[in-house]
């Protein structure tokens, strides 16, 4: 298992935001939109950006949960996430 999070800053501004907030988990680059277009959360909120979202993907490359924001601060807590991992059992 692994986690990462997807930043729609190019790889300067994502490596200095991973330095400030200090995670222990890669933030990768994707300053086109390509992985927030993919999985359609793109603009989802009218503000251009990519809408908070997070998923469990499989080993497989399939989603097997996601919890897409209905407002900018709309994120599941990191005790959400376990709690799915669990019953996934992860």
């Amino acid at each position: 298992m692994e986690l990462a999070a997807i930043s729609l800053d190019g790889v300067i501004d994502a490596q200095e935001m991973t330095s400030l907030v200090g995670v222990k988990f890669p933030v990768l680059a994707d300053p086109e939109g390509v992985a927030t277009k993919a999985y359609k959360v793109h603009n989802l909120l009218g503000d251009g950006v990519a809408t908070p979202s997070s998923f469990i993907i499989t080993s497989d490359g399939k989603i097997a949960w996601r919890h897409i924001g209905e407002n900018i601060q709309d994120r599941p807590t990191p005790d959400q996430i376990l709690q799915q991992l669990a019953a996934l059992g992860y």
